[in-house]
């Protein structure tokens, strides 16, 4: 496969192909015509959103997806509007062989001042490379970066990857510059992002846990954005951002809860389809459900139809599987899971049920779900927490079930992805705890599958073994909805969640 552009050698050519690159530009731009970058200086921008930092903005784990939604940081490639490779700061990309891509970079500057170079992207991708936990992106994957030239970038896989340019558009494998990894910051000998990214827009101000400070990046490869900065505050709880909204405070506001969603006024609501899913999911490895049995008396007893309509009020669809009918091709392609071990009467087994209120709907799920496993015959605890205060707890296997909200196209963009970090014995996000060879497996014979169709089927073969263990219960797949202010244009909705302010919002 190879992409090939024009070298861009100035500005205002690179606004020519600013529709390549999803959730910097493009598809935004404004009603006159205008391209989105390259703008007069406009008013900043006041954003609410749902989840602080929960590892000082570390790339390396959550907070990465914060990072790429506020326009901070990229990576060589991102995603388009059909989950395909595009280009970001590699203007194009070809295979030479089954292990080896070699990446030609655009001409860009790091919000240090200094230049993007092959070996400030190599060092970079190395250094993510031995992140421990390792980034989700690189879940199951092996590879190593050497720049070539002046201008290229040579990565190579221990195995054949083909969809390694899907992969290194991964929030957690953004590109920093030399100086970010002298600094300490998020897990142990992370990077900072602060003033080391490429993006539209940089970190210039963190206060704790509360809010963050964001300039315009001048020298933006794509092109001025039309905002002079961000103020981003962290507003955990969905009232109140729906609030900021209705009174003015903010100008936009993301993840609105669908009880707050009605008393938004029409014109402030925005909503779009998400590879987002709700589910429970079960520790495999210790507590009651270590025992399959239970695990199947967990999954009879829930009702998602009854999540759909009674808390997300319509917004969501019952949970069909890992992958949601915002995947457009999963329904047609999925199998049924086999093997599923024959449920048995709880008689009392006590569980302790954690979930997180970042998200509002989900304490209210936690609730229902809690209700209906005590009728099955559960004693059920329910914990809920601020998701930086639950999620070391949740990945250590402290909880017994954990209900969480999930884009499962997030990390790569491939369906694979999600099923390895999340379900396989070496996932760095696997909240299951899950451990079984049948889904190793068939997780290994997707990442091996090459051709577009052949890894779709290859990834709904893994979904089901997945679920045939029981270790997750699907609830409900969700909608995006965010309260925007009438005076602002060219929000970006993405399905993936990975993008919402760019270089051509504005108010």
């Amino acid at each position: 496969m190879q992409v090939r552009h024009p070298s861009i050698k100035s500005r205002l050519r690179f606004l020519t192909v600013l529709a390549l690159v999803p959730g910097l530009t493009g598809c935004f731009a404004s009603p006159g015509g205008e391209s989105s970058g390259g703008g007069p200086s406009g008013p900043r921008l006041r954003v609410a959103l749902a989840f602080p930092p929960a590892e000082n903005f570390s790339p390396y784990g959550a907070d990465a997806t914060l990072l790429s939604r506020l326009g901070v940081t990229e990576g060589l490639t991102a995603l388009d509007a059909n989950g395909a490779a595009a280009p970001a700061l590699a203007r194009s990309w070809r295979r030479e062989d089954d292990r080896t891509w070699r990446f030609t970079l655009r001409e860009a500057t790091f919000q240090d001042g200094t230049d993007v170079t092959p070996v400030a992207v190599a060092a970079a991708l190395t250094h993510a490379t031995k992140a421990r936990p390792a980034p989700t992106a690189l879940a199951g994957v092996t590879l190593s970066a050497e720049p070539d030239g002046d201008s290229g970038v040579r990565v190579t896989t221990a195995a054949p990857d083909p969809v390694l340019p899907m992969r290194l558009a991964g929030p957690s494998l953004a590109i920093l510059s030399p100086k970010a990894y002298g600094k300490k910051g998020g897990r142990p000998g992370a990077p900072t992002p602060v003033g080391t990214a490429t993006g539209p827009f940089e970190i210039t101000k963190v206060n704790g846990g509360g809010s963050a400070t964001l300039d315009r990046h001048d020298d933006y490869w794509g092109g001025l954005a039309h905002a002079s900065g961000i103020d981003a505050r962290f507003v955990k709880d969905g009232t109140a951002r729906a609030n900021a909204v209705r009174t003015g405070d903010v100008d936009m506001a993301e993840a609105i809860p669908a009880a707050q969603a009605t008393t938004l006024d029409k014109s402030t609501l925005e909503e779009a389809g998400t590879t987002r899913t709700t589910s429970l999911q079960l520790n495999t490895r210790t507590g009651p459900f270590k025992d399959p049995a239970l695990r199947a008396a967990a999954r009879t007893a829930i009702d998602s139809s009854a999540l759909v309509e009674g808390v997300f009020e319509g917004y969501a669809d019952p949970g069909a599987g890992i992958f949601g009918p915002a995947v457009t091709w999963a329904e047609s392609k999925r199998v049924k899971p086999a093997g599923r071990a024959k449920a048995v009467r709880p008689d009392g087994a006590s569980i302790t049920l954690a979930t997180y209120d970042n998200r509002s709907e989900l304490p209210e799920v936690a609730q229902v779900v809690q209700q209906q496993l005590q009728k099955a015959g559960f004693t059920v605890k329910l914990e809920v927490r601020e998701y930086s205060r639950l999620e070391s707890d949740a990945l250590a296997g402290k909880f017994d079930a954990f209900i969480g909200a999930r884009n499962s196209l997030l990390d790569t963009g491939d369906p694979v992805g999600v099923l390895g970090s999340d379900y396989t014995c070496d996932g760095g996000y696997n909240l299951a705890r899950l451990c079984d060879k049948k889904v190793d497996r068939a997780v290994a014979e997707a990442v091996r599958t090459d051709g577009t169709g052949e890894r779709q089927e290859a990834a709904m073969a893994a979904e089901a073994a997945i679920l045939g263990t029981d270790a997750v219960v699907p609830l409900a797949h969700q909608r995006i909805i965010a309260g925007v202010s009438t005076k602002v244009r060219g929000v970006v909705l993405d399905p993936y969640e990975r993008a919402l302010v760019g270089t051509g919002t504005r108010r």
